[in-house]
């Protein structure tokens, strides 16, 4: 078989008010050398600060950035849902603007996808010999009683469902009709990954840089609650709706 050809890696950078941050995450990713040409989207969430402004002047500096603002804040899922809509490339991945995940590491990720071996690569926090800093023990338990539950209804063998770094090839993740809003996005996106036939997923280890909340972490105890929720919602709906629930259009699944 004829290993499929990826030309473009287009880069979601959801933001808001990502002020402080913003300018060096986008000149970072840009530096990063890959084989692939990269296609930038960031999506503004309507921010409070001077984000928007910031990412206005980035895109002066650098035409070919695509940016689009939320016309109210709808949360972190509605703008990634928004960006894979506006990509155009043939493999996806999201970014956060925080600094917390580091792009330098998009090769390791692209390699299951690019070798033929992979439709989607989670990049694991847990299982990994790379820095990651040490931060809030109940932030790691929560993390840890999330995944397990994934795994329960998803009958996937995931580390880190929760992880911020999810590649995959752009035909899988558009075809999902995802509907999250918020942070609940991440485990709607693995549930319903899950239950697409055939797709092969991979984990690979990659360094965490984590934020406490002086210095802008944004996710909460409530999150946690709603991804329960979210899991558990999906489960069931996929019981009574079958592929219908996962599939925007089912003559393309």
């Amino acid at each position: 078989m004829e290993k499929e050809t990826f030309k473009t890696l287009s880069i979601i950078i959801p933001v808001y008010n990502e002020e402080k941050t913003v300018e060096e995450l986008v000149e970072t990713v840009l530096a990063v050398p890959l084989e692939l040409e990269k296609e930038l989207l960031i999506v503004d969430d309507c921010s409070t600060d001077n984000t928007f402004a910031k990412v206005s002047q980035l895109r002066e500096k650098h035409p070919a950035i695509g940016v689009f603002q939320n016309e109210k804040n709808r949360g972190k899922g509605f703008s990634v849902r928004r960006g894979i809509d506006e990509a155009s490339g043939d493999i996806i991945i999201v970014q956060d603007a925080d600094l917390e995940y580091d792009p330098n590491e998009y090769p390791k990720l692209l390699k299951p996808i690019l070798q033929g071996n992979a439709d989607v690569v989670y990049g694991t926090r847990f299982i990994t010999t790379e820095p990651r800093r040490v931060l809030y023990f109940w932030h790691y338990i929560g993390n840890k009683m999330l995944t397990l539950f994934s795994n329960m209804v998803s009958n996937l063998n995931l580390s880190d469902m929760e992880t911020c770094y999810k590649m995959f090839r752009a035909p899988v993740i558009k075809a999902l009709k995802l509907k999250e809003n918020r942070f609940g996005i991440e485990p709607e996106v693995t549930f319903k990954l899950s239950r697409v036939k055939g797709l092969r997923i991979y984990e690979v280890g990659i360094s965490y840089h984590g934020r406490t909340y002086l210095e802008g972490k944004k996710i909460n105890w409530k999150d946690g609650v709603r991804a329960f929720y979210v899991l558990l919602k999906n489960y069931f709906s996929y019981l009574i709706r079958r592929e219908k629930h996962i599939y925007k259009d089912l003559s393309k699944k």
